[in-house]
């Protein structure tokens, strides 16, 4: 068996440390391009979403270059994520490609199902090499979030345009790299320390953005027109809602003994929407509400005709806390400058609204 993995961020680089550790033959498919994108949207049903085609294309990308099995997580939830792994296994089958999807379940069995998948892919092997495989891929994970959220701040406040995104690039090659925790617990410092360093305009207050929505869209920059940086550029400080690695903690470690790591969200959209719709639709409204004193603004990420996105779009309006959200859909039909254009007016919307509010209490005083 030969695996491969659709891209996420940089979900790659626990995983390959994971396989590498487990003696398992692996593919990691170039990073997502127009490519990958035109090659999921031509094969894959014209209705479904942005996540499904780039997943798609990713396993094509794959066949190509060898792998005859991927993983893909899946479940039993109301998102149709549940349904991808047979729809996609599918259409490689017609494509002629001899490809196996392997669902890991992120709804139902989550760390025992995630244990049971890496057992069968490194053919067997002890199970205290599993546990510390996967235990070394959680650490890289964690230090990659760490590192890039410190890089959500710099940006901003940078003087020089562009440096703390040279060092987070330097930094995800140094962990990718790294073999033992020694050298990875010493990597983390050196660049977070880097980054501390940067050179700021201690003038500067920059706008406070949340990014919130759909899962893959929010953590998978090709298909969110890199917008994270595109905010950066605009002097905006980004504070994403899902980190891959906090998912991962709470899913994998805390809910298998009962633990409800969304609960506070879920309280909080609770007024205007009582129960799960499916996807991310939920949290989506927990966070304008949880967040609203915290944010200058909120930007709703959502693939183009994912429902749950859809409902939670039309709820924010609604809500009493008034903050200014932008929605944007993500799809293949959407251009990157259409989008800047919608963020550099949506930015210059917050600042006339933070100098007016400035203004006001001046006045008062």
């Amino acid at each position: 068996m030969r695996v491969s993995i659709p891209h996420m961020g940089h979900l790659y680089i626990p995983l390959k440390a994971m396989f590498q550790r487990l003696g398992i033959d692996y593919v990691i498919p170039p990073v997502n391009s127009q490519r990958t994108l035109s090659l999921g949207s031509r094969y894959s049903p014209e209705g479904l979403c942005i996540p499904f085609k780039m997943t798609l294309g990713n396993m094509i990308e794959s066949a190509e270059m060898g792998a005859n099995a991927v993983l893909m997580p899946g479940g039993y939830g109301i998102c149709r994520l549940g349904y991808y792994t047979r729809v996609q296994e599918q259409i490689l089958h017609n494509l002629g490609y001899d490809f196996e999807v392997i669902q890991i379940g992120v709804s139902d069995r989550k760390f025992f199902g995630a244990m049971d998948m890496l057992k069968r892919v490194s053919n067997n092997a002890p199970w205290h090499r599993i546990l510390s495989a996967f235990r070394f891929a959680l650490a890289k994970l964690s230090t990659v979030d760490q590192i890039e959220q410190m890089t959500q701040k710099v940006r901003p406040v940078e003087l020089v345009q562009g440096t703390a995104n040279q060092l987070y690039a330097k930094a995800v090659h140094a962990i990718d790299n790294t073999d033992d925790y020694d050298t990875l617990k010493r990597t983390k410092a050196d660049y977070l320390r880097q980054l501390n360093e940067v050179v700021k305009n201690k003038q500067a207050r920059p706008l406070v953005v949340g990014i919130t929505g759909e899962f893959y869209v929010v953590l998978e920059p090709f298909s969110s027109f890199d917008i994270e940086r595109e905010l950066g550029k605009l002097g905006v400080e980004v504070r994403r809602a899902t980190y891959i690695s906090g998912w991962t903690k709470f899913s994998y470690f805390l809910n298998p003994f009962g633990i409800n790591e969304k609960s506070r969200i879920h309280k909080a959209a609770r007024p205007y929407l009582k129960r799960d719709i499916g996807g991310d639709g939920w949290e989506s409204v927990g966070e304008k509400v949880l967040h609203a004193k915290e944010y200058d603004g909120l930007i709703h990420l959502a693939p183009f005709t994912c429902m749950p996105e859809i409902i939670a779009e039309n709820i924010m309006p609604s809500t009493k806390e008034q903050i200014p959200v932008l929605t944007i859909l993500c799809d293949e039909q959407i251009a990157k400058a259409g989008v800047l254009t919608r963020l550099e007016a949506f930015v210059d919307l917050l600042e006339r609204k933070r100098r007016k509010q400035n203004n006001v209490l001046r006045v008062t005083a």
